[in-house]
C-alpha cells in the first residue's frame, strides 16, 4: 500500500495512524491494510432501571438483574469476555483455565433472560421484555437502533475493556489498477463519506472521535481464538443446560 497516494490517512485519529500498533496490518516492509470503520462490544443499559451506569461486564452476572439481561449467542466472544472477567487472556485460554470459564458462563446463562443473534432481534427483545442490560455485540449500531425506537438507553465501555472488530481496506496482489484502488480508499476516508457510516448505520469511523465511546484506549481488537471448535462445542452444552459437574 502506497500511503503517499492515500493522503486522507493523515487526518485519521492517532490510534489509526499508528499502524504498527494494530496487529496484522503492517510489516517492517510496508502497510497492507487501511482501517476505515469499527464497532466495539459495550454494555447497553436502560436508564429507567439502572440508576448508575455499570462499570464492568460483571453487571450481567449481578443477581439484581436476573431475567433482565440479554446476551449474545456466540461462543467465541462469550469465552473471551468470561476469560477477561477472570483476569485471563481473551483469545488464548489455557487448558487448565477452561473449567473456570465454563462455570462462569453457566452462571451467566442462569442470570440472563435469553441470548440473541441479530441486532434487530435484540431491540425487539429489549423493548418487549423490559430488559435492563444488553451486551452489545454490534456496539453503537444497537444503541442507534434502540434510540431510534424511542428507548432511553445509556452505553458504556467496561473497565476491563471491550472487544472490537476493525474493518480495513486492502489491495490484492493481482490488482490491475493500483492507483484507482488507492484513490477509492482515499475517497472513503473523506470526512463526509466516513461520517455517513456513523450517521446512517451507527458505525464508528476512523476520522471523527466517537461520542459514544470516549474510552477508545480500552478497545481490544479481535484476534483468532486458541480453539474455535472447542469453544463452540462447550458453548452448545452450556446454553443447552449442562451443569458444571458435567464438564
Amino acid at each position: 500500500m502506497r500511503l503517499d497516494n492515500i493522503p486522507n490517512t493523515r487526518q485519521q485519529l492517532p490510534r489509526f495512524r499508528d499502524v504498527q500498533g494494530i496487529g496484522g496490518i503492517a510489516r517492517k516492509e510496508g502497510v497492507y491494510a487501511i482501517p476505515y470503520t469499527f464497532a466495539e462490544m459495550g454494555l447497553i443499559y436502560d436508564r429507567k432501571q439502572v440508576a448508575q451506569a455499570p462499570t464492568s461486564m460483571a453487571a450481567m452476572w449481578d443477581p439484581q438483574y436476573r431475567g433482565r439481561v440479554l446476551a449474545f449467542d456466540g461462543s467465541t466472544h462469550a469465552f473471551s469476555i468470561a476469560s477477561l472477567l477472570l483476569h485471563g487472556k481473551p483469545f488464548r485460554i489455557e487448558d487448565h483455565q477452561f473449567k473456570a470459564v465454563v462455570a462462569h458462563l453457566i452462571a451467566l446463562r442462569r442470570n440472563v433472560l435469553t441470548f440473541y443473534t441479530l441486532p434487530e432481534e435484540s431491540v425487539d427483545l429489549f423493548r418487549q421484555n423490559g430488559a435492563a442490560l444488553l451486551f452489545a455485540n454490534y456496539g453503537s449500531q444497537q444503541v442507534k437502533l434502540l434510540r431510534d425506537a424511542g428507548v432511553d438507553v445509556g452505553y458504556v465501555i467496561s473497565s476491563e475493556g471491550a472487544l472490537a472488530w476493525l474493518d480495513c481496506w486492502a489491495v490484492s496482489r493481482g490488482v490491475r489498477n493500483q492507483s484507482l484502488a488507492e484513490r477509492w480508499i482515499n475517497y472513503t476516508l473523506e470526512r463526509q463519506v466516513s461520517g455517513a457510516l456513523t450517521q446512517r448505520q451507527g458505525l464508528s469511523n476512523t476520522i471523527e472521535p466517537s461520542l459514544l465511546t470516549r474510552d477508545s484506549d480500552k478497545l481490544i481488537w479481535l484476534e483468532p481464538a486458541e480453539d474455535d471448535k472447542r469453544r463452540a462445542s462447550l458453548w452448545a452444552r452450556i446454553i443447552s443446560g449442562d451443569t458444571p459437574g458435567r464438564f
